[in-house]
C-alpha cells in the first residue's frame, strides 16, 4: 500500500447527521479512506441509502435521535471504541429577533449543542473514545458573518465552536484532539427548494471569491484531515472551509 497520511485504515469512526449532506458525504468519504463506520440519523431510509453507498466492510447505522437523551444513551451503549466521532448533526432556523421565543431557542440548541455535547460526554464516561481519538465538531461561517434572521443558529454555532475548544483543553492530557470545521453556504436540498431563488444565488455568490458554493464532500475532505495522522499536532482549531467568503 502507497503512503497515505490521510488514510483512516484501521479507524472506526462515528458520523452523526449522516442521513444526508454533508455528514452523509463524510461517512462515504471515511469508508473510502478506510474506516470502519457508525453512522447515526432519525431518518431510517435515508441512513440505508448512505450505507448502500459506503465502501468496503464492518459498516453499521444506528437510528438515534439525539434530541432524546434516552435514545442518546442507548447509542453510547452499543457504540464501539471509537477512533473519531464526528458531531455533525444539526438543523437552522430563520426568523427575525423580535418574534423569537423559547422554544426556538431549546430546539435548534438541542440539536445542534446539547445533544453533541452530552453524546460527547456519553461516549467519554463510558470510555468509548481511545487514547490519540480525534473528536470534529461541524460548526458554521454564520458564527462570525451571519445574515438577518439567522441569531439562533449563528448563537448555536458559536457555542459548539466554545465547547469544542474546551473539550480541546480538558482532552489534551488524553491525547484526543478537538476540533470544528465552518463551512460558508453548502449546496444542499434547501437553498434548491425555491424558497431561495435564482436571483438570491446570484447575489450571495458575489461575496465568494471562488464562485461557487461547496459541496458536502469539499467539506468532508476537511473533517478526514482531521480525523487522520495528518493532523496529530492539531487541536481546537476551526477550520473554514468557505470559498472565501470569509475575505469579503
Amino acid at each position: 500500500m502507497s503512503y497515505n497520511p490521510f488514510s483512516l485504515q484501521g479507524k472506526t469512526i462515528l458520523v452523526t447527521g449522516a442521513s444526508s449532506g454533508i455528514g452523509q458525504d463524510t461517512a462515504i468519504e471515511c469508508s473510502r479512506m478506510g474506516a470502519s463506520v457508525v453512522i447515526t440519523g432519525r431518518n431510517e431510509e435515508r441512513l440505508h441509502e448512505t450505507l448502500s453507498q459506503m465502501e468496503g466492510v464492518g459498516h453499521s447505522a444506528i437510528i438515534t435521535d439525539l434530541d432524546k437523551q434516552s435514545e442518546i444513551d442507548k447509542l453510547v451503549e452499543v457504540c464501539p471504541t471509537l477512533d473519531g466521532l464526528v458531531n455533525n448533526a444539526g438543523r437552522g432556523l430563520s426568523k427575525p429577533v423580535n418574534f423569537l421565543k423559547l422554544n426556538d431557542f431549546l430546539d435548534v440548541y438541542q440539536t445542534n449543542l446539547f445533544g453533541a455535547a452530552l453524546l460527547t460526554k456519553g461516549l467519554l464516561k463510558k470510555k468509548k473514545i481511545s487514547k490519540g481519538a480525534s473528536i470534529v465538531f461541524t460548526s458554521s461561517i454564520s458564527s462570525y458573518i451571519t445574515a438577518a434572521g439567522l441569531s439562533v443558529y449563528a448563537s448555536s454555532k458559536a457555542a459548539i465552536s466554545g465547547y469544542m475548544r474546551t473539550c480541546a483543553l480538558e482532552l489534551g492530557n488524553k491525547g484526543i484532539r478537538c476540533n470544528a470545521v465552518l463551512p460558508g453556504m453548502v449546496e444542499t436540498k434547501l437553498i434548491n427548494s425555491g424558497t431561495y431563488t435564482d436571483e438570491d444565488k446570484q447575489k450571495d455568490l458575489n461575496y465568494y471569491p471562488l464562485g461557487r458554493y461547496g459541496r458536502p464532500s469539499d467539506i468532508a475532505m476537511g473533517i478526514i484531515y482531521l480525523l487522520s495522522d495528518a493532523s496529530s499536532w492539531v487541536t481546537g482549531i476551526e477550520l473554514v472551509i468557505d470559498g472565501g467568503r470569509m475575505l469579503k
